[in-house]
């Protein structure tokens, strides 16, 4: 595989790639009736001057996640990925994602029962998972999301938080399940994704005031990164690439956070400075 020498102007590190055709999972919540195949997301980055991104499987694709890999391995130079998969993957299995460009899994738990996460096979694959310095991305609402996420925490490995954290506007500190999630962040190696707004239905003034109690229980935005949520599954009719890039420009007008969350952090976190 290449090496990651291209030079790094900025990392997205959420979007999603697939075709109409591929097997869907059942008990989906959303199938797609259009394709978003990896060339056209490259594209996006380029118009934006960014210059990496990181893939993340989508749900409705399940934990097959050959789609996704076939784009890392086009473009080790660019990519990283991730992944999908049953809590029963071997070790030689993750071996292989590993040798893609996969850095991660996710746990999408929108609207599911979660595990329990302090049993079998889940503290094997956590243990596995922090050995290789891999992240646990977690998409779920914040009223119970640090409930859910505190045995996967427990076991050291590095936890990723999707879309703010998820709240129905802005994180406001007078409710205890908000206040619950923010001092997990600053006591464990929990990270947040600045990305999709639109999912907590968010405007950008409530996006600041969630910005500034992540930012200091981020370690003064240390652990904080910027995904676009391409292609935006559900909201294409709401937004783009385009809109997501200017909002989060307008969200960090200082040049010196914005580049530590969409270059420093990123690169630090998803090991976009590390050879494939």
């Amino acid at each position: 595989m290449a090496n990651a020498s291209l030079p790094v102007t900025g990392v997205d590190t959420h979007a999603h790639i697939f075709e109409r055709d591929l097997p869907l999972v059942a008990g989906r919540r959303y199938s797609p009736d259009y394709d978003a195949c990896v060339e056209q997301y490259l594209a996006e980055l380029d118009r934006c001057g960014i210059s990496h991104g990181v893939l993340v499987q989508p749900s409705f694709l399940g934990t097959d996640n050959r789609y996704m890999v076939e784009a890392l391995r086009r473009y080790p130079e660019r990519l990283r990925g991730t992944a999908v998969v049953d809590a029963t993957i071997t070790s030689a299995e993750l071996d292989t994602l590993a040798a893609a460009g996969v850095v991660g899994i996710r746990l999408n738990l929108i609207g599911k029962t979660p595990p329990d996460y302090r049993r079998e096979p889940w503290q094997t694959l956590f243990a596995e998972l922090a050995k290789r310095s891999w992240s646990v991305e977690i998409q779920r609402g914040i009223d119970d999301i640090a409930h859910v996420i505190q045995p996967i925490v427990d076991t050291k490995v590095t936890v990723v938080v999707d879309h703010f954290g998820l709240p129905d506007g802005a994180i406001d500190l007078a409710l205890p399940a908000h206040r619950a999630l923010l001092d997990l962040i600053a006591s464990a190696d929990v990270w947040v994704k600045l990305s999709a707004p639109y999912r907590c239905n968010a405007t950008l003034h409530q996006a600041r005031e969630s910005l500034a109690h992540l930012r200091e229980a981020c370690g003064q935005g240390e652990r904080m990164v910027w995904g676009s949520d391409w292609p935006h599954t559900r909201f294409e009719a709401q937004t783009d690439f385009a809109a997501q890039f200017a909002f989060i420009k307008a969200l960090l007008p200082d040049d010196r956070e914005r580049h530590r969350v969409l270059r420093e952090n990123p690169m630090r976190l998803f090991k976009i400075d590390q050879p494939v």
